[in-house]
């Protein structure tokens, strides 16, 4: 009969280097997030602004397109955390178990959230991108002010 459970290391400092190796993985994507949360207020704020030229073709629609993705993309990001969260708390458990047993779907869950936090990653590269190049082309173009000498 099978446990779900597997040995990975049989001495403890090497069980700890595995936990630790994890554990920074995790506080690698929660830096990663941070640093998105941040690009996400910018973005937030330009698209919020009137900085557009207010006779571009679409303006609406296309604001209002990229407001919507970056609203399902806040959320998701959220989720993400919350994820990674919990998963730090499994990990800390891990931690305190004294046997060297640590439990292989704990691993496997690992991969996958890492595998979900770089397509968030990826997702919100893309996005940004492509406000990015749509704001570029349609800020107002702003008259430089002449110096009164």
């Amino acid at each position: 009969m099978k446990t779900g459970k597997t040995k990975v290391k049989s001495n403890p400092l090497e069980k700890d280097t595995k936990v630790e190796e994890l554990h920074r993985a995790s506080q690698q994507w929660k830096s990663m997030l941070r640093f998105i949360e941040d690009e996400m207020i910018f973005i937030d704020r330009l698209l919020h602004s009137y900085v557009f030229e207010p006779d571009t073709p679409n303006l609406f629609e296309r604001l209002q397109n990229y407001l919507n993705r970056m609203k399902k993309s806040k959320s998701k990001k959220s989720r993400i955390e919350r994820n990674i969260l919990n998963h730090e708390g499994d990990l800390w458990g891990m931690l305190e178990c004294k046997d060297g047993i640590a439990d292989k779907e704990y691993c496997q869950s690992h991969d996958k959230l890492g595998f979900e936090v770089m397509d968030f990653v990826n997702d919100f590269q893309i996005l940004k991108s492509e406000i990015f190049n749509y704001a570029g082309g349609i800020l107002k173009k702003r008259k430089p002010q002449s110096r009164i000498s």
